[in-house]
């Protein structure tokens, strides 16, 4: 596998999309020409239980099936997995670690006890509130993502957004989530920022 293949770990409780962002991105990737992955870890799946979600973009065939153990870019979609489950488990001095969170990057970082590596930060509930009316931060965290890593372009996740979920869901949770998508890509925080 070359050395292009980046690997995104999402970390959430049931009900707050992390699945659906993993296939997502992955669905995403796929309209961009790419190679990709999206899956969950499936264990007790219950509201409010922690669940990981999966990808893998890549400009090559992708020959790997396990759970990835040594991310490229960690996805907290609920900050209180951070005392609760190792959510920075096999990342490296590159990786790059996005949380939804008021907390600052630098808080993250001491909060999570991370060496290495980048911390980003965003307020995801509450722009899903704003946006969406309800506290699902998965659509903001895909934008927060894209942001920090550059792994797809805006516009393929707000075309792919809207193609997944209207039919299901309606033009205005559509807009809603286009919506939270864009700002948190505006609002994302690095530690140099």
């Amino acid at each position: 596998m070359g050395s292009n293949l980046k690997e995104i770990r999402w970390h959430g409780r049931g009900g707050m999309g992390a699945k659906t962002a993993a296939t997502l991105v992955a669905a995403a990737a796929l309209h961009e020409g790419k190679f990709s992955q999206g899956f969950p870890e499936y264990g007790p799946e219950r509201m409010g239980a922690p669940v990981i979600g999966y990808t893998r973009i890549s400009d090559e065939p992708i020959r790997r099936h396990q759970p990835i153990d040594k991310p490229d870019y960690v996805v907290i979609l609920d900050e209180t997995l951070i005392k609760q489950v190792n959510v920075t488990g096999g990342m490296g001095p590159d990786s790059i670690l996005v949380v939804n969170t008021k907390a600052s990057p630098a808080e993250v970082r001491k909060t999570a006890e991370l060496e290495g590596g980048k911390v980003y930060t965003v307020d995801a509930t509450s722009i899903a509130l704003d946006t969406i009316g309800r506290n699902i931060p998965n659509t903001p965290m895909i934008g927060a993502l894209i942001k920090a890593s550059g792994v797809l372009e805006m516009d393929t996740i707000k075309h792919d957004i809207e193609t997944k979920l209207l039919k299901k869901l309606g033009q205005k949770i559509v807009d809603g989530n286009i919506a939270a998508t864009e700002r948190a890509f505006d609002e994302v925080k690095g530690e140099d920022d």
